[in-house]
């Protein structure tokens, strides 16, 4: 997340667009919600600092003189909040039912970005940092991840760069100390076993103390099972852990009244405009926030349940009357609000009904069913023949009518982690996700090679990526059919990937998809396509084109006019 890529919509928001502001909150608040819940590791008191964050932010949005300088603006009053809590509990301490509330934040990076191996590890071991150490490890853990920079680091901790390093290097120390300590318990030490019979299993610096000292003086728990990994190398591409479903911030400017909101943000150097924008009393709903009467009300919801749909390969029976007919959707939790779409005049202006999730794959020998035919004119590629993207920000822009091939090249043993997806922006016309191939799915397994790989999705030596919840196992050849303009972009911020795109026609993907374990594939191709605008549209598709594409929602239906 770069705050250069916001500029327009920051710049928007500070003028008072309502819309800009929704979108600024809820795209920046995953960001904000890790620095906190790590910073805190899930004590009750997360949800109130988090909100006090973005309350904070967009009452003095206004101020900001550049746009370029919002994240670390943002991260800098993420930790002044942390630290005003520091000093406003002195010897608090949670009650019974309270403690049962709190939410290990280790335990979630751990869940939700299902770390394995070392990378739980690390996870784990923040449970047994101070406070002070935790704080800066929030930060450190998102400049290795790549969401923050070694200066906004420093600019958050409020030291030079040269004193962050010193800090950042003691902190690992002892985080390393801590992970020696989460390996030690796993251990079968019978030595640490009568240590611990007394011990209440909840980490504190006494007991921190105790087994630090175990450890270095029992043989048993020195000897390592496996190389240990630094943990920078070990966090590198780590995806932000997803704000929970649930999670509700009021930003009403403290729940005043929308007169006292107005008072509020007029002494603090609001605009006009944006005054008007937060106290006018009128509600605009949007993908996974609301903005309502009085200032900013920004609620996370659950993706709804998808509607029951025919599998890929055959057409699909669902009604589309409903959905052309019904109201806004209820909201998502993505980082950018649901495009809006072009206005539906008849029931032909839907395409794509099917819906396009996440699919079993089919016995290996299965041969698929024949590729319909559909209209080839031709496509032109702004790569040319074969455009190679390996970069985050690549992209390749097709026009014209025919088939596309998008061929997969996943590389965890470079940088493992939670994988984000390429997006389909700007189309113009329609788009069909036709057929996957190239005998394999990505997560099929095969036998160790020499690189430690045991499926195109990686394995235990190299690590692995892991796709967004809900999202299709992608083959290693994936194949579109194209009738008017899109952009593909490569969003790589986690897992390291590449992707080659190749425009094609239909007699080379169905070479493909015919090709089974009787000519050396693990399995045949799978055809998706129904021949009719039935056919499954790609799940990161819009028609919007988003500063950032990476924030392009999931989604299974495409509306809006042909043309």
């Amino acid at each position: 997340m770069d705050g250069r890529q916001w500029r327009t919509t920051i710049a928007a928001a500070q003028a008072g667009d309502r819309r800009a502001l929704d979108e600024l909150v809820e795209g920046w608040l995953p960001l904000v919600y890790n620095i906190v819940g790590r910073a805190l590791n899930g004590h009750a008191d997360v949800d109130d600092v988090v909100q006090e964050t973005m309350l904070r932010a967009v009452g003095n949005l206004g101020t900001l003189r550049d746009p370029d300088s919002f994240r670390s603006w943002l991260v800098a009053i993420a930790m002044r909040q942390i630290r005003d809590r520091a000093r406003r509990r002195t010897s608090e301490t949670l009650s019974d039912d309270a403690a049962q509330e709190v939410t290990d934040f280790a335990e979630l990076t751990v869940l939700r970005l299902q770390l394995e191996g070392q990378r739980r590890e690390v996870a784990e071991a923040v449970r047994w940092l101070d406070e002070e150490d935790r704080q800066l490890l929030s930060l450190w853990w998102l400049e290795v991840a790549g969401e923050l920079s070694r200066r906004e680091l420093a600019a958050a901790a409020g030291v030079s760069r040269q004193h962050a390093a010193v800090r950042v290097q003691r902190m690992k120390a002892r985080l390393e100390a801590a992970r020696g300590i989460v390996r030690a318990l796993d251990s079968s030490c019978p030595g640490l076993r009568e240590l611990t019979a007394r011990w209440d299993e909840r980490p504190g610096s006494v007991w921190r103390k105790r087994l630090a000292r175990h450890i270095r003086g029992c043989r048993h728990c020195a000897e390592q099972g496996e190389a240990v990994v630094p943990a920078e190398r070990l966090l590198v591409g780590i995806a932000l852990v997803p704000v929970p479903v649930g999670l509700t911030l009021s930003l009403a400017l403290g729940g005043k009244t929308a007169a006292a909101a107005t008072t509020a943000a007029t002494g603090i150097g609001w605009s006009a405009k944006a005054v008007a924008a937060l106290t006018k009393p009128a509600v605009a709903l949007t993908a996974g926030a609301i903005l309502a009467a009085g200032g900013a009300y920004v609620v996370t919801q659950p993706e709804p349940p998808p509607r029951a749909a025919a599998p890929p390969t055959a057409p699909s029976t669902a009604s589309i009357t409903a959905s052309s007919t019904a109201g806004p959707k209820a909201p998502g939790r993505t980082a950018t609000p649901a495009p809006s779409p072009s206005p539906v005049r008849t029931r032909t202006d839907l395409y794509g009904t099917v819906v396009d999730a996440v699919d079993e794959a089919p016995d290996p020998n299965a041969r698929p069913g024949d590729l319909p035919r559909r209209p080839e004119s031709g496509l032109t590629s702004t790569g040319g023949p074969k455009a190679v993207m390996q970069h985050r920000g690549d992209s390749v822009t097709l026009s014209g009518r025919g088939y596309v091939l998008v061929r997969w090249q996943i590389s965890p043993k470079s940088r493992p982690g939670a994988l984000v997806m390429p997006a389909w922006t700007g189309l113009r016309g329609r788009l069909f996700h036709v057929a996957s191939g190239g005998g394999r799915r990505m997560d099929d397994t095969f036998a160790p090679n020499a690189d430690g790989y045991t499926s195109g999705m990686g394995g235990p030596a190299v690590g692995h990526a892991v796709l967004p919840a809900g999202a299709q196992q992608m083959w290693q050849n994936e194949y579109f059919y194209v009738d008017g303009t899109v952009t593909l972009t490569q969003n790589e911020r986690g897992c390291d990937y590449g992707l080659i795109v190749f425009p094609s026609d239909r007699d080379a993907v169905t070479r493909d998809v015919m090709t089974g374990p009787g000519q050396g594939a693990i399995r045949y191709g799978l055809v998706r396509d129904t021949g009719q605008d039935t056919a499954p549209t790609p799940q990161y598709v819009t028609r919007e084109t988003p500063a950032d594409p990476a924030t392009v929602r999931q989604r299974s239906r495409v509306t809006g006019e042909r043309g």
